[in-house]
């Protein structure tokens, strides 16, 4: 561990994009990150070429290889579980594709580091539609599912759907993972509620995201309707199991 803040970026079949976003992280100056690729033994060779750049960048660049495709929600609770064994304050959640604007990673971290954030999203909504190269359909999607979310769960996030996000570390050890239900884009929904439900402060930052240059996306139409009904799911449990979103209690902060 070589800084306070740790970029979590799961991988499947990421070879075209990895060595590059690792690289960009690392060249950052603004603020120093580690980074925490959790890769679900990709056939194509990615975890050889992560490996590649652990030589290149040891205590900055980490690894954790899981048996098989497991989803992106897994992936993430896997990599926030272990960025909190390893003493993060600030964790990540970073895209390999590029879609995410890697030079917003500082922005992202002060907004829970020094501007009163606990959670800082990554917002392509914030300031208008703010979307490079996505046919229409899935901008329109991608869009009016924020909206629907906001409709339904009441929480005022433009951008819901999100998947660059910075969590402080009270936030990830407040609530209980284990409890997570969702595996795809739903997962992100269901973590910005729960902290929302918990009363953390959400702030949002605007980025322009880009669609993929290279690789292969994930998206399909089971994801999209695990998040349509998971929303309703989430608010039918914030009203009859409330115990699920109420804070874990923390363990005291050991200081040398």
């Amino acid at each position: 561990m070589n800084s306070d803040s740790l970029v979590i970026i799961p991988t499947y079949n990421e070879k075209e994009n990895i060595q590059a976003i690792i690289t960009a992280v690392m060249d950052i100056a603004a603020h120093q990150f580690d980074v925490l690729i959790v890769d679900d033994n990709s056939p194509d060779g990615t975890a050889r070429l992560v490996e590649e750049m652990i030589a290149r960048h040891p205590g900055r660049v980490n690894i954790l290889k899981r048996a098989g495709k497991q989803g992106l929600g897994t992936a993430y609770i896997a990599g926030f579980k272990w960025a909190l064994d390893h003493g993060y304050e600030y964790i990540i959640e970073m895209d390999a594709d590029f879609s995410h604007p890697v030079g917003k990673l500082p922005d992202l971290q002060a907004a829970c580091a020094a501007g009163g954030a606990d959670v800082s999203v990554g917002s392509r909504y914030i300031s208008g539609v703010n979307v490079v190269n996505w046919p229409m359909g899935r901008m329109l999607m991608s869009y009016y599912a924020s909206a629907y979310v906001r409709l339904v769960t009441g929480m005022q996030v433009r951008d819901a759907t999100a998947g660059y996000v910075c969590y402080r570390r009270e936030v990830l050890q407040s609530i209980n993972l284990d409890a997570i239900q969702f595996k795809g884009y739903a997962f992100q929904i269901e973590m910005k509620f729960t902290a929302h439900r918990m009363g953390f402060k959400i702030k949002e930052v605007p980025i322009v995201f880009v669609n993929r240059v290279l690789g292969t996306s994930k998206m399909n139409s089971s994801i999209f309707f695990e998040a349509l009904w998971g929303v309703i799911k989430l608010r039918w449990d914030s009203i009859f199991n409330k115990s699920r979103f109420v804070r874990q209690t923390l363990p005291p902060r050991i200081t040398a």
